[in-house]
């Protein structure tokens, strides 16, 4: 047998051990509050176009709601799907991500013409998801949706 010397494994120092969970918790963050800016919509409906609605009735999508659910000049905000549609005039309906583009907060309420964020006031047009009141400077990013008779449907 040889005698060799066994070094006792040292466990990490408590700061390297601290820069460890602070690098993972970044990371983290940083996926969460980056965005998905790949606004390439599926463009093979040449009647559609982002955020308005088509009169084509073989979407295959989720449907939200009712024509009837959506109040004219208001809007609806579908929390689950991450969707806000509005109708801004009668028989017109748009649909933007519910996401502000501030900070990321979903924003939680329609009304006088704009979309709410809770989180810092910003204001968004129902018409076209620009923004009305700061601090956000990005409209919302529209979304697809196909309106079929009296059904809105998330493309």
């Amino acid at each position: 047998m040889t005698s060799e010397s066994i070094e006792p494994v040292k466990a990490p120092s408590r700061r390297a051990a601290l820069a460890t969970v602070g690098a993972a918790g970044l990371a983290v963050a940083l996926t969460a509050c980056s965005s998905s800016d790949d606004s390439s919509s599926d463009t093979s409906s040449s009647t559609s176009t982002a955020g308005s609605t088509t009169a084509q009735g073989d979407a295959g999508g989720t449907e939200l709601a009712k024509t009837t659910d959506i109040p004219e000049g208001g809007g609806k905000i579908f929390a689950s799907q991450g969707v806000v549609v509005t109708q801004p005039t009668a028989g017109t309906y748009k649909a933007f991500s519910s996401k502000c583009t501030h900070q990321g907060c979903a924003v939680s309420s329609i009304s006088n013409g704009v979309i709410v964020c809770p989180c810092h006031q910003s204001e968004f047009s129902v018409t076209d998801g620009s923004v009305k009141k700061g601090p956000a400077t990005q409209a919302l990013p529209a979304e697809q949706i196909t309106v079929s008779g009296t059904s809105i449907t998330l493309a």
